[in-house]
């Protein structure tokens, strides 16, 4: 397998929020300096020449500006300078990048060094990582990513790890031209070892040089890799922050998920924002929970619950203990409403008058006789610490077949990950087998319950194919751990890690990172039998291969590991076997869930990691104020941005409290989450801010966390599929005249897009003037060669900044065609066509600032080339359709608490409404007269469009038999509102190229369209 790249809007989001703080900065493919040769040096080698990056020719006061715009763009706090809140520093310049967890921060650190590099020339980097998993880690994303970086910008980032036995490297690095990284764990120059201090001494065998000299002699700019882990904070920064001030760098990007010491934040992407745009997988848990029956000593625990077809569901898995020929033993039942607990158990005493009274799905209980009540996931007896983790390694083996079933069809492999305390837990060498404890709880777990879910799955195709990949695999070779290797015994053994310290916690061990860091894409194949993962010290730092989907937490709970780290390593988004990235985003949550398997309770589990999410946003603003919205940056409708001035800000939070809103602390309240949902939100009185109400609200959705809750992963399950109605007449003709697959096709003249543009660009296009900065200085008093080589000879006397009109080609060559080509996806003759026509006093703003000029005109054009696109979209539908099968087959399980009651006239006998104004739809549609049947269309029927895969709501058939209807068959999308100014740019896109869709079919006789409730649907359809 070979995992495969794309450019992907939120990270290149990331990349500008670094790169544009520096706009305006000259180009400048490295500075030559002459290198010191060192004292054994051979005289061929005095008049070699480094190439060091080129100092920063912008004013603190031209950056901050930059800083300021960047700020404004992602509706960020706006710093008052560039002072850096500790002493020890990195670099004068700290920028942070905040990006969750699993949002793929190193290949946005990547592509910033590249983009760095193409922009203004900077060509060495230092990537500082906190361990030697992190490190191993990071050198494997450049070398996996290398072949899509050249791709992109026709070189790639030559890299290497810092060893100080090898320090020829060091020598190309600061020699070489191109992209220079150099990856190095902050233990390798701030450790008390011998190795470590080498970087600091004369060393014989580097001609009598100091490695850190010659590396800071290059200006390097850094990279910090998780600096939280490096830095301390700022009341007792640590001896490795003052350490990275020895690199001399020209400026230092920090990227981490949970930053200590806040600094100049350039771009943010936390928990919230991830979930919110599907970004990283949702968390479900099951816990377990020990529950104290008054007076009863039966052992009850509720492994979960099940819906299906039959007179005798639901049913409800139960462990329970039962007399066999052996004795007595614990065993799982499948069990239904008024189940005699004392004759399945084989007449133990304890169960003696204990039936099943009730088993309910929705509320996820099994009621008993005496009154008791007991949940999923509850267990009645205190259990012993080996039974839990019994029970814990059998819900990991449930939830991941759970899955596997779901993803196998799609192409899709599923990995499980263990956590323990030690090795010996799963590795015992004392055996023959050298299976532990763990181990063989595992493989008699694995084969119990492989044996029940399989007997329990459908008789279809897609279950045969499932069926013999997993009985082809053996359970010995189905698992395997990744430890640290002992290199004398060849054996697993405890890696090693450091106790005290600033790298607490953290191994040093490299052995203990090879395969499961190395061979990630052999572990995602069907073809690598493993799918089950034991690891002991990775737990913190290191494993993040995107198809974990299950994690079982058999390692005590620590106060040096949190929640967050714990399921970090899981949260990426899966791949499939072609190693292409699952995140359609409408089904992304379907197929992307981590399910977490932990010893303690589904709610004290949950509340602890809000808890910590909570804690890791401090710094994101709460409050509605004033000052909040002013100077804010919105994007609206044709695409141009808008600063709010302060008259509208104070519009706009009189709004706020006028309609409650905001309560008396300027915290947004249930009343203003309910009506966003509902698209209920009053207009706005001021004129001023009528035009641009619409595209202020993300400002004041910003401002309360809604930390995403984690599902309880025993509550979703299967919806039951009514046969019946899906097989009735109606449902099969609204079916067969809906179920093609097309595609669509763009035909349109290149001269309108091209006068379209033109146009624009004349009216639209603004750009500012450049700045540059004079300098003037004297030479200093007693100058010494040493001087002249470094640059230090002369002493800057004056600054000021001007304003040029005048191209700085000099200095920074531009492909004007070939970069706008790039930002519009257009010939480089189309670009041609329309630069040379508009008016010269246009593109005479060129020459005022480039960069601005071709970021401005290429949005413009874009913005001409969707509405082209729309307007002459055409569909052709084919001949190969979809099958019915998409109904029944890799349907996500649905939370059944939020379902409502079961349905009469729905093809589901369960719907999960996604709003207030869906539930109220479909009890208006299951009781109507005039509706035969319905269906919520499953998330396998999609219409292709420009902007993405669409994903209808509903499809209704009507009665034929009455004059009152005029369009029998319907296919519909419930909105809470109407207006197209509430919808999102992409949806309304979505929505049209629907139309054009249906509208191409064969049968005329379907009519689509989007409704805000039953009653317009009822104007429509007898229209």
């Amino acid at each position: 397998m070979k995992l495969q790249f794309k450019v992907q809007q939120y990270q290149t989001d990331a990349v500008d929020g670094v790169v544009d703080v520096f706009s305006g900065q000259p180009y400048a493919d490295g500075v030559k300096y002459r290198m010191d040769p060192g004292k054994a040096a051979a005289p061929t080698l005095v008049d070699d020449a480094g190439l060091r990056n080129a100092e920063i020719a912008l004013t603190p006061l031209q950056i901050l500006t930059n800083v300021h715009g960047v700020q404004r763009a992602r509706g960020l706090e706006l710093v008052k300078d560039l002072k850096d809140p500790v002493k020890k520093s990195a670099a004068p310049i700290n920028l942070d990048i905040e990006m969750e967890t699993g949002t793929g921060k190193t290949y946005v650190y990547i592509k910033t060094i590249m983009e760095l590099h193409k922009r203004y020339g900077w060509s060495k980097y230092i990537v500082v990582v906190p361990s030697i998993a992190i490190r191993e880690g990071v050198k494997k994303s450049f070398d996996v990513t290398a072949e899509h970086f050249q791709q992109l910008y026709g070189t790639k980032p030559r890299t290497f790890i810092y060893n100080s036995s090898r320090l020829h490297e060091v020598e190309r690095f600061s020699s070489d031209s191109g992209v220079q990284v150099m990856i190095i764990n902050i233990q390798a120059f701030n450790a008390t070892g011998k190795d470590a201090r080498r970087i600091y001494e004369v060393l014989d065998d580097f001609q009598s040089r100091k490695p850190i000299d010659v590396i800071a002699a290059n200006r390097p700019i850094l990279i910090i890799d998780e600096p939280q882990k490096i830095e301390g904070d700022a009341k007792k920064p640590s001896k490795s922050l003052e350490a990275l001030a020895a690199f001399n760098a020209l400026f230092a990007l920090r990227y981490s998920a949970t930053h200590k010491i806040q600094r100049t934040k350039v771009h943010r992407l936390d928990a919230i924002d991830a979930y919110n745009q599907k970004l990283v997988k949702k968390i479900a848990v099951r816990g377990i929970t020990v529950k104290h029956l008054a007076g009863s000593s039966a052992y009850l625990y509720v492994d979960g619950l099940e819906v299906g077809k039959g007179a005798d569901f639901p049913k409800a898995r139960v462990e329970l203990e039962v007399q066999t020929a052996q004795g007595i033993r614990r065993q799982v039942k499948r069990l239904s409403q008024g189940m005699n607990l004392h004759d399945i158990s084989g007449g133990i005493e304890a169960y003696k008058g204990l039936f099943i009274r009730d088993v309910d799905a929705n509320r996820d209980i099994v009621e008993l006789s005496n009154g008791d009540m007991i949940g999923a996931g509850e267990v009645t007896q205190d259990v012993a610490e080996d039974q839990k983790r019994r029970i814990q390694i059998r819900e990991v083996i449930r939830a991941h077949l759970d899955k596997e079933r779901q993803l196998f069809a799609q192409g899709i492999k599923a990995l499980s990950l263990f956590f323990i305390d030690e090795v010996a837990k799963y590795r015992d060498y004392d055996r023959e087998d050298t299976l532990g404890e763990y181990a063989r709880v595992f493989e008699e777990e694995y084969e119990a319950v492989l044996a029940d879910f399989l007997g329990q799955l459908d008789l279809d195709d897609a279950a045969e194919r499932y069926r013999k990949h997993v009985e082809a695999i053996p359970v010995r070779s189905t698992h395997e751990g990744y430890f640290s290797i002992d290199k004398r015994t060849g054996r697993s053994v405890d890696g090693k890690i450091a106790a005290r310290g600033d790298f607490a916690g953290q191994s040093d061990d490299v052995d203990a990172y090879d395969l499961i860091l190395k061979d990630k894409e052999r572990l995602l194949s069907f073809e690598e039998p493993v799918r089950f993962i034991w690891s002991h010290s990775a737990l913190r730092e290191g494993w993040d291969n995107p198809n974990v989907f299950v994690m079982g937490m058999l390692k005590k709970s620590d106060n040096t590991t949190t929640r967050r780290q714990e399921i970090g390593r899981g949260l990426r988004l899966s791949v499939d076997q072609h190693g292409e990235r699952m995140d359609n985003p409408v089904t992304v949550h379907d197929i992307n869930e981590l399910t977490v398997v932990t010893d303690e309770s589904y709610t004290d589990f949950v509340t602890a990691l809000q808890k910590e999410i909570i804690e890791s946003l401090s710094a994101r603003p709460r409050k509605a104020s004033v000052d909040y919205f002013t100077g804010k940056q919105i994007k609206l409708a044709d695409g141009t941005t808008s600063v709010l001035e302060k008259s509208i800000a104070q519009s706009l939070y009189n709004h706020l409290v006028r309609h409650d809103y905001t309560d008396d602390d300027g915290l947004v309240t249930q009343a203003y989450k309910d009506a966003r949902a509902d698209g209920t939100l009053a207009a706005p009185t001021a004129e001023a801010l009528k035009p641009m109400i619409d595209f202020v609200w993300p400002l004041v959705d910003a401002l309360y966390l809604d930390i995403p809750k984690p599902v309880d992963g025993r509550k979703p399950k299967k919806i039951p599929f009514n046969e019946a109605n899906f097989k009735k007449r109606e449902f099969q003709e609204l079916w067969s005249r809906i179920n093609h697959k097309a595609v669509y096709q763009v035909e349109f003249d290149s001269d309108e897009l091209i006068k379209n543009c033109i146009r624009t660009l004349d009216k639209s296009l603004n750009v500012t003037v450049m700045q540059y900065l004079v300098e003037a200085g004297k030479q200093v008093v007693g100058l010494e060669l040493e001087q002249l080589e470094a640059g230090t000879g002369f002493k800057v006397s004056e600054t000021k900044v001007e304003h040029s009109a005048v191209s700085s080609g000099s200095t920074v060559k531009y492909d004007l065609l070939g970069e706008i080509a790039e930002k519009t996806q257009l010939t480089r003759r189309t670009c041609a066509a329309i630069l040379t026509h508009i008016n010269p006093g246009t593109f005479a703003k060129f020459k005022q600032n480039p960069e601005q000029f071709i970021t401005e005109a290429a949005r413009l054009i874009n913005e001409q080339k969707a509405t082209v696109i729309v307007e002459h979209l055409t569909y052709d539908p084919l001949d190969h359709r979809y099958d019915s099968s998409i109904f029944t087959e890799n349907q996500a399980a649905q939370d059944l608490s939020k379902a409502g009651d079961k349905l009469k006239k729905s093809v589901y006998e369960y719907v999960v409404a996604d709003s207030k104004v869906e539930r109220s739809f479909v009890e208006k549609l299951d009781v109507s007269d005039e509706v035969v049947v319905y269906s919520k269309l499953p998330r396998g029927f999609s219409i292709p469009t420009p902007v993405g895969d669409y994903n209808p709501d509903w499809a209704i058939a009507f009665r034929d038999d009455t004059t009152k209807i005029k369009h029998v068959y319907f296919v519909a999308e419930t909105k809470g509102s109407m207006s197209t100014l509430q919808l999102k740019g992409v949806e309304t896109a979505k929505i049209e190229c629907a139309r054009k869709f249906f509208n191409s079919l064969d049968k005329t006789d379907v009519k689509y369209d989007v409704v805000t409730d039953y009653t317009e649907l009822m104007q429509l359809v007898t229209a």
